[in-house]
């Protein structure tokens, strides 16, 4: 069996609104999967996991939320080569470049991405949180 972990960041809550639709996909596809904030995530915690989505909002100028989830990103990204990552965050202003630029930082790292990035705009619509389900079933196979 699988074991996901879906590490967030929300402010507004839009984030974790698609965050839970992950954990629900994961959860469908049979993996045992759990929420947890990006604060209480770290490089000791990434072997446990055969999968890991990770959600942030676009903040400032497009950019991943500098006080708990970038540094956290920083430090387990090294982790990551062989596990089934998958990338998801809301924005409420741009044009997704937070999520083009987080995914290319992945992809310098050596980080394969399972499934392509789920951007939801503002609070997210069923569409949005259908394609979050499906990140989480990727995440979770």
């Amino acid at each position: 069996m699988s074991k996901v972990a879906v590490v967030y960041w929300s402010g507004s809550g839009n984030t974790l609104a698609m965050a839970e639709a992950v954990l629900e996909g994961a959860k469908s596809s049979g993996a045992e999967a759990e929420l947890i904030q990006a604060g209480d995530f770290g490089p000791e915690k990434v072997s446990g996991y055969t999968g890991i989505a990770f959600g942030c909002p676009a903040m400032g100028a497009e950019q991943l939320e500098e006080s708990e989830f970038e540094p956290m990103w920083q430090a387990v990204k090294g982790n990551l080569i062989g596990k089934r990552i998958g990338l998801f965050g809301s924005y409420g202003w741009g044009d997704g470049e937070w999520m083009r630029v987080w995914h290319a930082d992945a992809e310098s790292e050596g980080i394969g991405l399972c499934t392509e990035c789920v951007l939801g705009h503002e609070a997210p619509d069923e569409e949005t949180l259908e394609k979050c389900r499906a990140l989480g079933q990727a995440v979770a196979a």
